[in-house]
């Protein structure tokens, strides 16, 4: 294959245009950078697009791409371009067994899951389909009955506290914007594999090559689905409603049977793939004395502006029907050293009740497909530690996600907390400090959009002071980078309190507990993935970790 980078193609932003125009453009960029006719060309694969838009309001398509000639040669076509953005390509391929040993031995080993989020599916699925017979069990329900669960919640039903948007087939992710970005190196080619996974169960292919990959949530749902039913064709079995409450040890100190109710599963090898806000999960492994840690998060707001504000500051331009909603990132680091960022950026979204617990509120944020919202909606978030929770317990961040969205809870009687931007800031700073600016915001009437029942509210009465000073300043450094961000017309929604685990159960190299020799902590809610890909990722390598022991043990 020949790699082609930094092929640009202007963009209209009032023109759509079909994918079909724009693969016509590209392809005849390519055979003028390569000297090559059409016939030539036998393949041409999009390895990476992303929007270009330094000059706005000129702005062009990037694209990578891989080419493959009918005919040999490819070195020679390189040579003859002269061109330092052409090269040959060579891709790894991801396979499945690593090291040496039979493939085929240790098939008939008892593997159980626990918990059907990214990570715990994905394990589940490449152990099924390379001719394991794994068992996943879930706390919640399947995905049409928490489809309902969910949307009768968010019409103000009572919650129900293991069926919600944390818990149920899919994990906290398949009600979010479904974003596949990841910052972890992948030299084995999971990523890949998990994009591939996705795509071959109904997820767009584009989420393969786009900078910002997303599926969305009404997509996500159908997709999680599919990945399910093919699951269970390859031999693997899951058990929905089915909450692990305890763990039965042999005379090695290894888990030997896991207990889900009136069911007694035993097992050979335990994979925790519980999520982030597991927590009465996390007090029975830390009463069983599964080694754990507390670890570092953040907390903070959702925050919401008119997405044309957005596509204003990002595109040059409010309205663009040629390209999708504008997304941003934002980060910042206050004077006493902390880091402020945005999480979890969701263009023409919804805030969320994400709430799991009763008398407590949490909110995330949400996206389907089109992202054709009038709101963006994005966490701001600050990063918190240990030396924040007022406890030295090994659950103290637990502790701390609870306080505040207790206070969340009792400040709207379980509705949604919002509050306008200029309020917040002037309640948490003195008069002479305010700094922000109303702008010419492009909504006139812009108010929140949310799934779940929400209320105006003294939001800043949540977090610690110091947090919300902290939050404060990096809305003002944000409002420099994106004009109208600090906007006193902004809302501002809390409690944002699970961003990642509160905890680590720790794992030796070869991904096992420190101190139980067949359990292998997974995924995010173990402290070791950040989002649906990352989660993905690690869960294909406990699937290979295990086969590989599988086949000495």
């Amino acid at each position: 294959m020949i790699r082609i980078n930094q092929i640009k193609i202007n963009i209209e932003p009032d023109r759509p245009r079909s994918e079909e125009d724009v693969r016509r453009i590209l392809g005849k960029k390519i055979t003028k950078i390569l000297k090559v006719k059409e016939s030539d060309i036998s393949k041409i694969l999009i390895v990476k697009h992303s929007i270009d838009a330094r000059k706005k309001p000129e702005l062009f398509d990037v694209f990578v791409v891989d080419v493959e000639l009918a005919a040999t040669g490819e070195e020679k076509v390189v040579k003859r371009c002269g061109d330092r953005n052409v090269s040959v390509s060579h891709r790894d391929k991801y396979d499945f067994f690593r090291g040496e040993g039979d493939s085929d031995s240790g098939k008939d080993k008892r593997i159980l899951i626990i918990g059907s989020g990214p990570a715990g599916l994905f394990c589940g699925y490449e152990l099924a389909v390379n001719g394991y017979k794994p068992v996943i069990l879930e706390r919640g329900a399947d995905i049409d009955t928490r489809t309902r669960i969910v949307s009768g919640f968010w019409s103000g039903e009572v919650l129900d506290p293991e069926t919600n948007v944390q818990f149920g087939e899919g994990g906290a992710g398949t009600f979010s914007d479904g974003k596949l970005n990841t910052v972890v190196k992948d030299k084995e080619g999971r990523g890949e594999r998990v994009l591939d996974i996705f795509t071959q169960h109904g997820a767009p292919e584009n989420i393969k090559y786009e900078s910002r990959p997303h599926i969305g949530t009404d997509v996500l749902q159908r997709v999680v689905k599919n990945i399910r039913n093919r699951f269970c064709d390859a031999g693997g079995e899951i058990h929905f409603e089915t909450k692990a409450t305890g763990f039965e040890l042999d005379d090695k100190g290894r888990i030997s049977a896991v207990i889900a109710g009136e069911k007694r599963l035993e097992c050979d090898y335990c994979v925790l793939a519980i999520g982030h806000s597991a927590r009465d999960t996390f007090e029975v492994l830390h009463d069983l004395g599964i080694s754990m840690q507390p670890k570092p998060f953040a907390v903070g707001f959702r925050v919401e502006h008119p997405q044309k504000l957005i596509n204003r500051s990002q595109y040059g331009i409010q309205e663009a029907p040629a390209l999708p909603a504008a997304p941003y990132k934002l980060t910042a680091t206050t004077r006493e050293g902390r880091g402020v960022y945005s999480f979890c950026m969701c263009p023409g979204g919804y805030v969320v009740n994400a709430s799991s617990e009763e008398g407590h509120l949490a909110v995330n944020g949400m996206s389907y497909n089109a992202r054709d919202g009038k709101n963006a909606n994005s966490a701001i978030i600050i990063t918190v530690d240990p030396a924040d929770f007022g406890s030295e317990d090994v659950l103290a961040g637990v502790k701390f996600q609870r306080r505040l969205e207790q206070k969340a809870y009792e400040l709207a009687n379980g509705r949604i907390p919002v509050e306008y931007y200029r309020d917040f800031m002037s309640a948490v700073t003195s008069s002479d400090e305010t700094c922000f600016t109303d702008t010419d915001f492009p909504d006139e009437s812009f108010s929140p959009q949310m799934k779940g029942a929400c209320e105006f509210a003294a939001v800043h009465e949540i977090l610690p002071q110091e947090l919300n000073l902290a939050f404060v300043e990096g809305m003002e450094s944000f409002g420099r980078m994106i004009r109208g961000y600090n906007d006193g017309r902004a809302l501002i929604s809390g409690v944002e309190s699970r961003t990642s685990s509160p905890v680590r159960i720790n794992r030796d190299k070869e991904c096992v507990s420190e101190n139980v020799g067949n359990l292998y902590p997974c995924g995010e809610g173990a402290g070791y993935a950040g989002g649906i890909m990352s989660a993905a990722m690690d869960g294909i390598r406990i699937a290979q970790m295990i086969a590989e022991r599988s086949r000495r043990d």
